[in-house]
């Protein structure tokens, strides 16, 4: 997902296998049990799409842009305010030039989600 090789019309395997597995069962507790396990199979597979679907996801050049030209418009603005007072005015674009790059730097870590963290994590929560 990370590559955004994933896609939807791909099977997994795995959960494919599950699925025979569950339907191939024949003692009356199991059969009873089944219902539960397609439930849970059904939320693994839709985890498994909201997760290809946000992978494929991308930003824009535009939103970029867009978000650079307002923090510049909003920069000159306090500027323009503060002019009188040089303190006064470097603090106030000190801290929102801060805020404006906190700001870019989570939009850049959420905008490819599946880049910063590996299958480590996915795999620890699954069942031996």
């Amino acid at each position: 997902m990370a590559e955004q090789r994933a896609t939807l019309s791909t099977l997994p395997t795995a959960l494919i296998e599950e699925l025979h597995d569950i339907l191939a069962l024949t003692d009356g507790a199991q059969r009873a049990a089944q219902p539960e396990m397609m439930k849970a199979l059904q939320t693994a597979l839709d985890a498994r799409r909201q997760r290809i679907i946000i992978s494929e996801t991308a930003l824009g050049t535009m939103k970029w842009v867009a978000i650079l030209l307002q923090a510049l418009c909003t920069m000159i603005a306090i500027a323009m305010v503060h002019s009188d007072n040089r303190l006064s005015c470097a603090i106030a674009l000190s801290l929102f030039a801060s805020g404006v790059a906190l700001s870019m730097l989570l939009i850049a870590a959420y905008g490819r989600p599946f880049t910063a963290i590996g299958p480590e994590l996915l795999k620890q929560v699954i069942p031996s």
